[in-house]
């Protein structure tokens, strides 16, 4: 654990405020929720709470089923980073940072048809995709995982091949895993 030289006080309601800078770099957004956890010697530790992170095993099935069906690339990840992956290397996605265009697709709550010329101003899908260390992705679809209201997570299929592209068909597989996800994290 790391000393930030910052002190708060707890307010009459027994609220703190976390700094800005440690939320940013942090990346704690508003609204995002927080694990409270306590020591024998009096410590409290928050960390960023993921729910699809919990899921483990099942969200690993979910990813690998939209792989066996497709033959394509299948990610889940939470509002920060990829989770799980099927049909590419686990360590190339799993822990990498979610990019603008999965941002955007959650908060919106929309599902995302991306091809190859329609990228335009969205920006990636993955931090490092356009820095070379990761494979360009020629056609995605991105569905948002929302649970009472709130957007958790994404699922997103994508194509590794320029010859492979995706329509209706894709989005709707695509958001029925999200939504079965939905559910299932629901109950």
């Amino acid at each position: 654990m790391k000393a930030t030289g910052i002190v708060r006080r707890i307010d009459d309601l027994g609220r703190i405020v976390i700094p800005i800078e440690i939320r940013r770099d942090m990346n704690i957004r508003d609204g995002d929720p927080l694990e409270i956890f306590v020591d024998k010697n009096g410590e409290v530790i928050l960390k960023k709470y993921s729910a699809i992170a919990e899921l483990g095993p099942f969200a690993q099935g979910l990813v690998n089923s939209v792989h066996e069906t497709t033959q394509q690339l299948a990610l889940l990840c939470d509002r920060d980073a990829v989770v799980a992956v099927a049909g590419g290397p686990e360590r190339q996605y799993v822990g990498r940072r979610v990019g603008p265009t999965v941002l955007r697709a959650m908060e919106n709550r929309e599902t995302l048809l991306i091809g190859p010329g329609d990228r335009g101003d969205r920006g990636t899908t993955l931090e490092g995709g356009s820095a070379g260390s990761l494979p360009a992705f020629h056609g995605e679809v991105i569905a948002p995982v929302v649970v009472g209201g709130d957007p958790v997570g994404a699922v997103i299929m994508a194509s590794l091949d320029p010859a492979i592209t995706f329509g209706e068909l894709e989005q709707k597989l695509i958001q029925t895993a999200a939504s079965f996800l939905a559910r299932h994290m629901q109950e």
